[in-house]
């Protein structure tokens, strides 16, 4: 179990993850963001891997290249700050997915960098038709 991600979203991205399994749905909203505290380092993430470990969605390492890809939560959970030993990764507790992954990656794509700004995805949104 994560202790990243709170369970009732834990079983949110896992639902989700099974349905593009079963070709039920492809384009969710991203159920969680998270981000690094010491970067610009962004991950929205919309599935999950029974496993609770392997985690797709937007990811955004701050290079200007946003891209939907997977991720490992433990590895994340992993990172420390070299001095404190404080985790470099967290949770944006007030993060909501308003839009389907692809706005959210046609947004990101358009400004080089993972975006929430509600005039750019709507923008995005439009443009996807």
């Amino acid at each position: 179990m994560s202790k990243m991600i709170p369970e009732n979203l834990t079983e949110i991205m896992i639902h989700n993850a099974m349905e593009v399994q079963n070709d039920l749905g492809r384009d969710h909203e991203p159920v969680v963001k998270l981000y690094s505290k010491y970067g610009k380092a962004i991950w929205l993430l919309s599935e999950l891997d029974s496993t609770n470990n392997i985690a797709f969605g937007l990811c955004d390492l701050g290079q200007g290249k946003p891209e939907l890809s997977y991720v490992s939560i433990n590895d994340l959970e992993s990172i420390k700050h070299a001095r404190l030993r404080v985790p470099m990764v967290e949770i944006d507790p007030a993060f909501e997915g308003k839009y389907p992954m692809s706005v959210y990656l046609e947004a990101a794509r358009k400004n080089s960098r993972v975006t929430e700004d509600d005039v750019l995805l709507k923008e995005a949104q439009k443009h996807l038709g």
